[in-house]
């Protein structure tokens, strides 16, 4: 049997990682973190004069463990093969860690690897993936515990006025201020807009039961994100069984691996399975774990990165909704050209721009950068 042989000129030329730290627009809060800045790390690969960009959100270690071991495996890889590079990269961190910050330093890469390929082929990444659906809708996700709650009915009502009909607050940090916070949430959106809750797993079971059986009976709450910590996969399991009807429970944004989310699916523990991205192994790993929620008929919802969830999620058949987090798309339109707008309420790539369609704007960016 002939072996291929791959053209030099398809060979990945080299590899640039850097990170940049932006301030958030004022001091947030979820259930159980406090955070004032968002650092997003950039991966950039060139082969055949072009150029392909991925990235993650988490600390600058990441950008450090890029350099020290994915940068030269990277290199002279073929472009034409990113699946084959994912292969490669996740076994060269068996040592140092697969999970955390290996798999998000994994997800950037590849990303980086699947832009640069479709920019090769001059198509958008979503035509260059199996493509299943032109668009796909989004919810708006922000409603810090930290904002007022003038604030709070602000951001919601703006999302729901720019045409999108599910928006998604922050839960958990202080129960006593809760009910006055999603009063003014469901004032502020309407009777018709599905309100959506994150916890970020701020509750114990008893609670997460007492909780979920009011938010949905008092404000027509729809969806509940991380009622408790997504490790308790009994805990969810056992919420979700008791959970009112009409109220779909959903975690994942921490899933490292297709092993997670096969764990997670395996227990019964949600009713949306979710996944990010850039932290789950990347365009490679995204497009398996459409696969096992596709085998169980579970819905999949895209935790943030909405300039490349767009993309990728254009070709998963289970996909439900991508969250259009304020903090990322801040930074998205501070740092890249080229970011999509929520338009109706959806996420369409554009077809005339090949890969993902953005640029770094290096003079804007330099502003924040770390490393």
């Amino acid at each position: 049997m002939a072996t291929a042989t791959r053209s030099p000129d398809m060979a990945v030329e080299g590899l640039k990682v850097s990170a940049y730290t932006v301030p958030t627009d004022e001091p947030e809060s979820d259930g159980t973190l406090e955070w004032d800045s968002t650092t997003i790390v950039v991966v950039e690969v060139e082969a055949d004069g072009h150029r392909g960009t991925g990235y993650t959100y988490g600390d600058v270690a990441v950008a450090t463990l890029v350099r020290s071991q994915l940068a030269d495996l990277v290199a002279g890889a073929d472009a034409l093969a990113p699946a084959r590079t994912w292969a490669s990269m996740h076994a060269a961190l068996r040592n140092v860690g697969q999970q955390g910050i290996g798999a998000m330093a994994i997800s950037a890469v590849d990303v980086a690897l699947w832009d640069l390929k479709a920019r090769i082929l001059d198509v958008a990444l979503a035509d260059l993936l199996p493509r299943f659906h032109r668009r796909v809708p989004v919810y708006g996700s922000g409603g810090f515990t930290s904002y007022s709650d003038d604030r709070l009915a602000s951001q919601l009502a703006a999302w729901v006025e720019a045409g999108i009909p599910r928006v998604k607050m922050k839960i958990g940090r202080d129960p006593r201020r809760d009910p006055e916070r999603l009063a003014a949430a469901r004032a502020a959106i309407g009777p018709e807009t599905k309100l959506m809750v994150d916890a970020n797993g701020a509750y114990d079971r008893r609670d997460a039961f007492k909780w979920a059986h009011r938010l949905h009976a008092e404000w027509d709450v729809t969806y509940l994100e991380e009622p408790v910590t997504s490790d308790d996969t009994e805990g969810m399991a056992g919420l979700r069984e008791r959970a009112p009807a009409g109220l779909a429970i959903a975690a994942g944004e921490y899933t490292w691996d297709i092993h997670s989310c096969e764990r997670m699916l395996r227990a019964g523990a949600v009713d949306i399975l979710q996944a990010d991205v850039t932290r789950c192994g990347g365009i490679t790993q995204l497009l398996r774990i459409d696969g096992l929620c596709e085998a169980r008929n579970v819905p999949f919802s895209a935790h943030c990165a909405p300039a490349i969830s767009a993309h990728a999620c254009c070709a998963m058949e289970t996909v439900h909704h991508i969250e259009y987090f304020h903090d990322h798309t801040r930074i998205e339109r501070m740092l890249f050209d080229g970011v999509l707008d929520a338009g109706e309420g959806f996420l369409e790539p554009d077809r005339g721009r090949p890969g993902l369609g953005i640029e770094l704007r290096r003079p804007d960016s330099s502003e924040f950068e770390v490393t």
